[in-house]
């Protein structure tokens, strides 16, 4: 990945000029190992709230008038802003989520890192923020992990959730870019990989639209997210785990919640079996985990692959979706398979989309109501074997702890 040299070929250009992040300037200030608290255990109520986070945090300082300060690796803290932050009134903030995973070799790894890096840059300037060194930047989450990997995640074959974040702190009410930021990274414990189950279950957004052409959809701010969860919580209360994004007067698929969307197609002309996701642009989010699923198609699920097994090869298509056309593959029988793709979610089958009240449902269950989609339980596995160190890969990133 190249170092941030220029900000003019990115949306929301910034005039603060390149960023002086430095990870050479690192310091890190460590907790007495007596006074941590205990890691809780992997049943513990705290790792299903998502609340509990490891024992330090990487802060950053920047002004406009003198740059980034040095990086200090500190104990876990709450922050001090004034209550005329920007970010508090004008929404100045973005935001990743990767994760670090203990591998079945005891190693730590982090899974394409440079991606996020860089895409927390895209959205530090879209929304006025200082320019972010995505070099300099993976170097501190790796000397942050180093930190806290070996307490907090030591059983191999589990994981830590990684939040980077960039908020403006200035303190005044003018509606103007922010001269003072802290970029700030933690990490928290999430519940694990189980198996699968019955498959999730979508309800289709009705009247709402969570990005739009022009907007800033593809990228990670709190912006895109905060105003779709009352519709989320909705869905919830009604047994739905996510929505499903439409938007346009065609109802065209975007997002399933915060995840990428996919489906398997049978092409009714040509008899072949299409893996289709909507097109990025300024409503689809380019995410790590549906630019791996597309790459690993292209690469392993064609004719002739050693990890196509008995499986059909795969078209990859990046189109546009509309429901209609989902509606009308679900009476044909050609809608083999659909699921949903991100750090948090990673690969999770959907069995169920709800639209205009209308339940289309897709695939087949085992004798156990599990859903049984092949494709996307595949394309999980060839992740995970990266991921955990069971296939050595240039995408998987080792931590020296």
């Amino acid at each position: 990945m190249a170092p941030a040299a220029t900000t003019n070929n990115v949306q929301g250009d910034s005039d603060v000029g390149f960023a002086s992040l430095n990870a050479g300037m690192l310091t890190v200030d460590r907790m007495n190992p007596e006074t941590e608290r205990s890691v809780p255990p992997p049943d513990d109520p705290s790792r299903r709230a998502e609340s509990c986070t490891t024992s330090h945090m990487l802060v950053v300082n920047w002004k406009k008038t003198e740059g980034w300060s040095k990086p200090v690796i500190r104990p876990y803290g709450n922050l001090s802003l004034p209550p005329t932050a920007s970010v508090l009134h004008y929404g100045t903030e973005c935001f990743e989520g990767l994760k670090a995973y203990r591998g079945y070799d005891n190693k730590l790894r982090l899974f394409r890192p440079e991606l996020n890096c860089a895409r927390l840059r895209t959205s530090a300037l879209r929304v006025g923020l200082p320019d972010i060194d995505p070099l300099e930047l993976g170097k501190l989450i790796q000397s942050f992990l180093a930190v806290d990997g070996k307490r907090w995640l030591p059983d191999p074959g589990t994981f830590l959730y990684v939040r980077p974040a960039v908020i403006g702190t200035s303190a005044a009410l003018g509606v103007t870019r922010p001269t003072e930021a802290m970029l700030f990274v933690v990490a928290v414990l999430f519940p694990q990989f189980g198996q699968s189950g019955p498959g999730l279950k979508l309800q289709c957004s009705s009247g709402q639209v969570r990005a739009w052409p022009g907007g800033f959809g593809n990228t990670k701010l709190g912006a895109n997210y905060g105003p779709t969860l009352v519709s989320q919580e909705n869905a919830n209360n009604e047994g739905f785990i996510q929505v499903l994004w439409l938007f346009g007067p065609e109802d065209n698929v975007t997002e399933a919640g915060a995840s990428n969307f996919f489906v398997i197609l049978r092409n009714k002309e040509s008899g072949e079996l299409e893996l289709v996701t909507p097109p990025l642009g300024d409503i689809i989010l380019d995410g790590i985990t549906r630019r791996s699923v597309l790459e690993l198609a292209l690469e392993r699920f064609v004719n002739g692959s050693k990890d196509i097994g008995d499986l059909q090869q795969l078209k990859v298509c990046e189109r546009p979706i509309t429901m209609t056309e989902l509606v009308l593959a679900s009476e044909e029988g050609s809608l083999l398979e659909a699921f949903m793709t991100g750090t948090a979610f990673f690969i999770s089958p959907v069995s169920t989309i709800q639209y205009h009240s209308v339940n289309i449902e897709i695939g087949k269950k085992d004798g156990e109501g599990r859903v049984i989609a092949p494709y996307a339980t595949g394309l999980k596995e060839c992740l995970k074997d990266i991921m955990y160190g069971s296939e050595n890969h240039k995408w998987a990133q080792i931590i020296q702890e």
